[in-house]
């Protein structure tokens, strides 16, 4: 069953000068011990484009609509009041056309933003999240033995990539380190 898709408001612009204006989301798939279906997480980040911080993520055995929801919950509950509309931006994915999802941004008076069908580009900033992760992880020359050993790697980097991972493109700074400034200078 298809849902609901929106417009695609970012047309791969990908820059914002506002943090918590233009948020990215996507599904990624990781595997583990022997690879079988039954083997696999799925890691679902909701990352800032002002900042590059992953403000909100769920890690889950299964795509599902009910963990992405619980990761957009995470970030509708962190936003500070701002002057601005957030926008979040996906792909078609059947989770981000559900109901629920797209009431709940409603709700929240959040604009929705779909990429175009198969266009991988329209979400690159997501997209590159997943490859930088998964490099930074060895995971395409490293198989984690189990679940518990992959999902903690994954949790550790979050951490790193958020609180210690300096970014050239922030001046010097950390994504927290530079969202919390830029907060610091609205007020």
């Amino acid at each position: 069953m298809q849902g609901k898709k929106a417009k695609n408001r970012f047309h791969q612009k990908f820059k914002t000068d506002r943090p918590y204006q233009k948020i990215v989301t996507d599904i990624s798939e990781f595997r583990y011990g022997n690879k079988s279906m039954s083997e696999r997480l799925y890691f679902s980040p909701f990352k800032d484009l002002y900042s590059g911080e992953i403000i909100s993520y769920t890690i889950s055995q299964r795509p599902q609509t009910k963990y992405v929801l619980d990761g957009l919950k995470q970030v509708l509950a962190i936003r500070p009041k701002l002057p601005y509309r957030m926008t979040i931006h996906s792909d078609q994915g059947i989770q981000y056309q559900s109901k629920a999802y797209c009431q709940t941004l409603k709700q929240h008076h959040v604009f929705q933003s779909m990429s175009r069908r198969a266009t991988c580009h329209d979400n690159a900033a997501c997209e590159s999240l997943f490859h930088i992760m998964k490099v930074e992880l060895d995971y395409y020359t490293y198989t984690y033995p189990t679940k518990k050993a992959l999902q903690e790697a994954m949790e550790k980097w979050i951490k790193y990539y958020n609180q210690a991972r300096i970014r050239h493109t922030l001046k010097g700074r950390t994504p927290i380190e530079y969202r919390n400034t830029a907060l610091a200078n609205m007020k």
